[in-house]
């Protein structure tokens, strides 16, 4: 198991862009269709934008329509945590960096086959490092 990162807001604000801060560090959500990643299809790996844990793989990311960039699978089962969110009336499931604890998204189970599962990742949360 990786070491968690642990820092203060102030240290993290330092760190990261005011929108990835919001994301990241305050469960914020970007509009849908507005960001970086939703339409991407360069081949590569998927970092955390917070710490730079390797999350996903550009071979499980697809269209799911949803607005934001959606993956079938994360790299390995360890490097998101699950939390059960209930904000805004819905029931969801919060997906977090397992490393830095940073806000990704949500998982929902309507997602394609091998998996059946649909992460639902803000692009503010990501850094894509292309293998072109």
């Amino acid at each position: 198991m990786t070491e968690k990162i642990r820092k203060s807001d102030e240290e993290w604000g330092r760190e990261l862009t005011p929108e990835q801060f919001r994301v990241l560090r305050k469960k914020g959500t970007e509009p849908p269709f507005t960001g970086e990643y939703d339409h991407t299809t360069t081949p590569g790996a998927y970092y955390c934008a917070g710490c730079g844990a390797e999350l996903f793989s550009s071979e499980a990311k697809y269209d799911s329509g949803c607005g934001w960039p959606a993956f079938y699978k994360v790299v390995n089962g360890n490097v998101v945590e699950e939390h059960e969110d209930v904000s805004f009336g819905m029931r969801r499931v919060e997906v977090t960096c397992a490393r830095c604890g940073g806000h990704l998204g949500h998982v929902f189970p309507d997602g394609p086959q091998p998996t059946g599962m649909r992460y639902c990742i803000n692009s503010a949360a990501l850094k894509l490092e292309s293998r072109e």
